[in-house]
């Protein structure tokens, strides 16, 4: 596949959208994830509700495009999202990612379906929600 279908104008418009989540270092919860495949890496610093439920999050991405347009997807749609949906998030992601089910539901994840058929992007794909669920995962008693 030629970078021409994966580099699209619509992956690439996704990247600058990064500039609406910026980082936020006083969130009581943080978590971060590294791909192994390219060395991508994105940090969250959230703050969730009583219920677990996202409230307020910020994002710190050093990722090719491709990581970057992911990272802007999972960012339009995480707030509300607790760590269980993140959880199966994720593994249907990954499913996809592998060959072995449909794209999965997550909202606007179409506009990067090209990049399914790069392997050594997928890492860089995943890394919002790896990181969210890492977040989630620690406790805080400030949220």
């Amino acid at each position: 596949m030629s970078a021409e279908k994966l580099y699209t104008p619509d992956l690439l418009a996704l990247t600058v959208e990064l500039a609406n989540w910026p980082s936020i270092e006083n969130h009581p919860r943080h978590g971060e994830a590294r791909s192994k495949t390219c060395g991508s890496s994105l940090a969250i610093d959230l703050a969730a509700d009583a219920d677990g439920r996202i409230k307020t999050f910020g994002l710190r991405v050093r990722a090719c495009a491709v990581g970057q347009a992911s990272a802007a997807i999972f960012a339009r749609h995480a707030k509300g999202c607790t760590l269980d949906d993140l959880t199966a998030a994720h593994d249907r992601i990954e499913g996809w990612l592998d060959g072995e089910a449909p794209i999965a539901q997550w909202p606007d994840l179409d506009l990067i379906a090209a990049a399914r058929e790069y392997p050594g992007r997928h890492g860089a794909i995943i890394l919002p929600w790896k990181a969210a669920i890492s977040a989630l995962s620690t406790s805080s008693s400030a949220g």
